[in-house]
């Protein structure tokens, strides 16, 4: 009977920062579109299993990151290897195991999807408990192989790169465990579109050298690189856009010091950002594991705002490593532009390497690698059989 089951993705995200819940939706997106017969439903984690507090959990947590980036950057290297603090983290969630029980009783999934650290560890712990025998999917948001991504009753590992993949097999992961698919980004970045048609859609001057600014769902941007924008020095034709996300009052505070320049345009959020993307000719954003690989997606070259926290040096380390991406030098960001509009050339080598690196359609190549755990699982019960009867 269970072979008749209509298949169903159980997806566990979280909204500690945006990459965990793109991922996941990016997910959803490629299952309607290349599996319409697979179910599939994404369920926040931290509001599931702390519905009163997980409002609280996510400002505290947004708070230590934006005022106290270094000691959360302390933190993630002393656990990046595993530590007693390591241990006491992914157990944190034990007193809601049954909270997490009564989710899989009440959506019924055939297959369990985490792109959120926390919610890998838990089902972790539900499978060594004996408490699910469902078979989960980890889908690591970063180019990192940190611990907290790491649990020995995960079955299938999706990750962003080779180097990834080499990581965790240094650290003990099986090979067949892990699947290089890119991270998932939605399917309309796999979508080419033309240039020209998207400036004239969006009311850009077909000539601008289009600096397109971003700093994460949360509009994190430093005050030195604001201080930057207001000086007359950068060539006449770049023409910047900022998105500033959430943040409300870094887009009041640049209204005040920005509005009146002719080539600064100021927003919160961005209608179809791929579009935007795709008509820039420079992305400027924190390295954060989503956006870049959307930007990858897209072969469009970045400069990176300085890694504060340390999967963003982990992906930083990777995008420089790979020719991608450079680090953002505030005291001379007049001078890194007037480069990259003097030298064409040096934009094209970027995403020549970008297309290199970059790993196209990930996110229907994560819904396949997923699905096909089921199939695999099936035919080592199907070998065993036949081996017994041999």
């Amino acid at each position: 009977m269970n072979s008749m089951k209509r298949e169903k993705l159980l997806i566990l995200s979280g909204a500690l920062g945006d990459g965990h819940m793109q991922a996941a939706k990016a997910i959803l997106e490629a299952s309607a579109l290349y599996k319409p017969g697979v179910e599939v439903k994404v369920v926040d984690f931290m509001e599931w299993i702390h519905p009163r507090m997980h409002v609280i959990e996510r400002y505290c947590f947004l708070q230590w990151v934006k005022h106290f980036p270094s000691s959360y950057g302390y933190l993630y290297q002393k656990t990046r290897t595993g530590s007693i603090l390591t241990f006491f983290l992914n157990n944190f969630c034990t007193t809601s195991l049954q909270r997490l029980l009564r989710l899989l009783y009440e959506e019924q999934p055939t297959l369990i999807v985490s792109t959120f650290p926390p919610a890998s560890a838990a089902i972790s712990l539900l499978k060594k408990k004996g408490m699910t025998d469902l078979l989960a999917a980890t889908v690591i948001t970063d180019h990192s192989d940190h611990s907290y991504w790491i649990h020995p009753s995960t079955d299938l590992y999706l990750v962003g790169s080779e180097g990834v993949r080499a990581a965790l097999q240094r650290k003990g992961v099986a090979d067949h465990k892990i699947a290089v698919t890119g991270i998932p980004v939605r399917p309309s970045y796999s979508q080419p579109d033309n240039k020209d048609r998207l400036r004239e859609k969006l009311a850009l001057a077909s000539d601008a050298f289009v600096v397109l600014v971003m700093g994460g769902g949360c509009g994190i941007i430093d005050k030195s690189f604001i201080e930057q924008l207001q000086s007359d020095s950068f060539p006449p034709n770049v023409q910047f856009v900022i998105v500033c996300g959430r943040n409300v009052k870094l887009l009041h505070h640049l209204h005040e010091v920005l509005g009146d320049r002719d080539n600064v345009m100021l927003t919160s959020f961005l209608e179809g950002i791929h579009e935007w993307m795709a008509a820039a000719d420079v992305l400027i954003t924190k390295p954060g594991g989503l956006t870049t690989s959307e930007a990858l997606e897209l072969q469009l070259p970045m400069l990176l705002l300085e890694p504060r926290l340390g999967q963003e040096k982990d992906n930083a380390d990777y995008l420089i490593q790979a020719g991608v991406a450079y680090l953002c030098q505030f005291d001379n960001l007049q001078d890194q532009l007037q480069r990259l509009v003097q030298q064409p050339s040096l934009l094209e080598e970027m995403k020549e390497k970008a297309g290199l690196c970059r790993q196209q359609d990930s996110a229907r190549h994560a819904v396949m690698q997923i699905l096909s755990m089921q199939s695999d699982t099936q035919e080592e019960k199907w070998v065993c059989s036949l081996q017994q009867y041999a």
